[in-house]
């Protein structure tokens, strides 16, 4: 028989999926991938029983339905600070995650490098690898999550295409500041890179920190390629609605690659959550709430435990450190996690690039009594997870 592609050689499944997989299997309450567990807005899911009964079954417009894409380019022409056009600056991709893939193969060409930041969403050097490019890893340093400029440049002076920006960042929480985020785009027009963000985050943010999308900054929107998604915003993780936004050369190709990689989104979902597009300030207000909330009633419940973490400055993700339990496989101890504590999470090393073996990730994207839940069962974990 033919050998297979070489492409998937150096890296495995999902670890994030796997995880899931396992907590179910164990009945383990599930932090590891990140979804809520509670409905989404009312009124999405009222539209979206109306929708069922009218006629949107069939493919919409492969880049995206008109009145979706004039009300989100309406929502982030507000955020975004400039005038989108819904025609041509932008595309309806399959969730976030087609977006990405997308963005990285209309500006890629085999052999290209591509910065990463380390820790990074696992999607990321895969999706660099599946485009085949290099990624090129630059540390991020805890707690805070910061960058050294000096190695940020030394890894734009190997001419890189393109660098990715996760902001808010799965799975550290970081919010880039200000400063750090003109220090990419300085040194971005410096060695003409394009900037490819993931902003899925951009509405959970905690005081007093501030969102700044990448593609605001003097100069950047021409190099900028925008990426989010409705699906933590909406709490509708499964309707997988995403979207790229940036100038229409760059849309130009998006939308051929798109049109081959999956057609277009689903049309009854596009139909149903315009809805959402259009809610006022009143809504992210209150889900920025709710998730403060929910942060603040995590982090207590941690701190009560006694057992060390990050502080997350946006996202809902929470690093915990189990150096104290002397596992050198961070894979293993979840694995234990799941099955002993009933608890799911997910293993640092699979969002890092450097050893990383004793941080595992946690998710409160979840109803307030999930997440008592969560914390009572983890409460026992030194009395059911012994040290190695």
């Amino acid at each position: 028989m033919p050998t297979l592609s070489k492409r998937t050689e150096n890296f495995t499944d999902s670890v994030i999926r796997r995880m899931t997989r396992i907590s179910n299997q164990y009945g383990a309450v599930n932090l590891s991938q990140g979804f809520p567990d509670f409905e989404p807005p009312r009124e999405l899911l009222d539209r979206l029983a109306q929708v069922a009964n009218e006629d949107f079954h069939q493919y919409s417009v492969t880049w995206g339905a008109q009145n979706f894409r004039e009300a989100l380019a309406e929502k982030q022409s507000r955020l975004m600070g400039r005038k989108i056009d819904p025609n041509a600056e932008m595309v309806v991709t399959c969730g976030s995650t087609e977006a990405m893939m997308a963005a990285m193969m209309t500006v890629t060409n085999p052999g290209d490098k591509v910065i990463v930041f380390s820790p990074f969403y696992e999607n990321y050097g895969a999706d660099t690898i599946l485009s085949g490019a290099e990624p090129i890893y630059v540390p991020l340093y805890p707690p805070e999550f910061h960058f050294n400029a000096d190695e940020l440049e030394a890894a734009f002076q190997q001419k890189p295409k393109a660098l990715i920006l996760c902001n808010p960042s799965n799975p550290s929480g970081k919010v880039f500041t200000y400063d750090e985020l003109k220090i990419i785009a300085d040194f971005a027009e410096k060695y003409d890179t394009f900037v490819i963000t993931d902003e899925v985050y951009e509405h959970i943010v905690y005081e007093p920190y501030k969102h700044t999308y990448f593609a605001s900054l003097p100069g950047m929107w021409k190099r900028t390629i925008s990426c989010s998604s409705l699906s933590k915003t909406y709490s509708i993780t499964g309707w997988r609605l995403g979207y790229i936004i940036a100038p229409d050369y760059i849309i130009d190709v998006a939308k051929k690659v798109h049109d081959f990689l999956t057609v277009g989104a689903a049309a009854p979902l596009q139909e149903a959550a315009v809805t959402g597009l259009r809610f006022g300030e009143d809504y992210y207000r209150e889900l920025r709430e709710k998730y403060t909330e929910k942060r603040n009633l995590f982090l207590k419940g941690l701190d009560d435990i006694g057992i060390a973490h990050t502080i997350p400055q946006g996202a809902y993700y929470i690093l915990l450190d189990i150096s104290e339990f002397g596992y050198r496989s961070d894979l293993e101890f979840c694995e234990v996690l799941a099955r002993d504590v009933g608890v799911g999470a997910v293993p640092g090393s699979s969002f890092f690039r450097e050893d990383v073996n004793h941080l595992i990730r946690l998710h409160f994207a979840k109803k307030n009594e999930t997440l008592y839940e969560a914390l009572n069962r983890l409460e026992h974990i030194r009395r059911k997870i012994k040290r190695k």
